[in-house]
């Protein structure tokens, strides 16, 4: 099955952890800063993957772009076609809870949705995606030795970025959500449909109900902070 139609790497050039951005750019980026003898292995549609190595343990990291329709793809080749076992989104996020600011770090333990992906399965309820736990203790023992001011917790992951229910986002914060996002629960579930790994690093990017955000050059190579805690993360995994 590989080379796929969206991925031209052949089997064995993409390594067992891959983190995943969704910005192609910042894939590119952690590739060049990050990672030693890197290759890039995927351009296909502008969506960047490298494989090189970091502190000696063989990554690889690919974009995955911009929502679950677009994360589930690729992650499902990943893990179905190129014997991948650990997935680790490293993305923005909106904060909906008043205690996290502009590049504080969500480690999301679980993850709501609006999106209708979970009716594929054709489950006798509703599935409740969570992330695998043997990586979040790992990230959350990777952001203590970074210093970061982070939170683990509950993000929601929503297929409409433009809403037009301008309370549905304060809906989701009096459950306690942390944060929004368009990718994790995907994710999560092809994740435990493989059975394999799941983890969403998630810095904040902007302060929803305070009208904040950073620039599209920040979220590109500004977020050091997740990526580094994702890529020791990534060598214990």
């Amino acid at each position: 099955m590989t080379p796929t139609p969206h991925n031209h790497a052949k089997k064995g050039d993409i390594a067992e952890t891959v983190l995943m951005p969704g910005d192609p750019l910042r894939a590119k980026f952690i590739a060049e800063t990050y990672l030693e003898n890197a290759v890039q292995f995927n351009q296909v549609r502008g969506m960047f993957g490298f494989t090189g190595f970091y502190k000696g343990k063989r990554l690889s990291v690919m974009g995955s772009g911009m929502g679950i329709p677009s994360i589930t793809l690729y992650s499902y080749e990943l893990y179905n076609f190129y014997g991948v076992d650990n997935i680790m989104r490293i993305g923005t996020a909106g904060s909906l809870s008043p205690s996290l600011k502009i590049k504080d770090i969500v480690i999301a333990q679980a993850a709501c949705t609006d999106s209708n992906f979970a009716a594929q399965f054709n489950l006798p309820g509703t599935f409740a995606p969570a992330a695998s736990y043997s990586l979040l203790e790992k990230a959350v023992c990777a952001a203590k030795q970074n210093g970061a001011n982070y939170q683990v917790g509950s993000v929601v992951s929503t297929d409409i970025f433009y809403h037009d229910n301008n309370d549905a986002l304060a809906l989701w914060k009096k459950m306690g959500v942390l944060a929004v996002e368009m990718e994790c629960a995907g994710l999560y579930m092809n994740a435990a449909r493989a059975g394999k790994n799941a983890l969403c690093i998630l810095t904040i990017s902007d302060e929803i109900f305070e009208n904040i955000q950073t620039s599209p050059e920040e979220r590109q190579t500004g977020f050091t902070n997740m990526m580094e805690i994702a890529l020791e993360t990534a060598i214990n995994a």
